[in-house]
């Protein structure tokens, strides 16, 4: 055997091979679109989907998109912690993801590195919001009780009609 015609078929061989790969690569891309999609990234990560019922705290978590569970996790504080500590926890969480002040000039040929992320400040914001609107939902029961009736008015306001007079 010649060498150029070895390095042919080495090559006829190779790319009926890679060919082969890339159509059954082309039909499970087919195939997993068709399905859609299961758990990956970017899906019901956070429980949302599940709450279905229409209770108020699935309402909230549609809302929010986000589980209170989730957010206590980014807070750092469990369910039973008062307001004031998910606050202090938010305060830290989001100063520590700010942007810092910048700096007058870099090191030459330096870059300065980013410190703070916009998507974990995001992610704290969201879980404060979520916690609050579930201590709003719970305290909702107690505040029309205490809240007094509304006047009504006495008079007759001009637009109504006064009653007739008896005889």
């Amino acid at each position: 055997m010649s060498s150029p015609k070895v390095l042919i078929q080495i090559l006829i061989t190779g790319s009926r091979i890679l060919g082969k790969a890339f159509f059954e690569a082309g039909r499970q891309a087919v195939k997993n679109a068709k399905q859609g999609p299961q758990g990956a990234l970017g899906g019901d990560v956070g429980g949302v989907g599940s709450a279905t019922s229409g209770s108020p705290t699935d309402q909230i978590t549609r809302l929010h998109r986000m589980t209170l569970d989730e957010a206590n996790l980014i807070l750092n504080v469990k369910r039973e912690d008062s307001l004031e500590r998910v606050l202090k926890n938010y305060e830290h969480l989001f100063k520590a993801n700010s942007p810092g002040p910048t700096p007058d000039k870099a090191a030459k040929g330096k870059i300065p590195l980013p410190t703070n992320s916009h998507y974990l400040q995001s992610k704290v914001f969201r879980a404060r919001e979520r916690i609050e609107a579930e201590h709003k939902l719970g305290e909702a029961p107690a505040a029309p009780a205490e809240a007094p009736p509304a006047p009504g008015p006495t008079t007759p306001g001009p637009t109504e009609t006064p009653p007739p007079p008896q005889s």
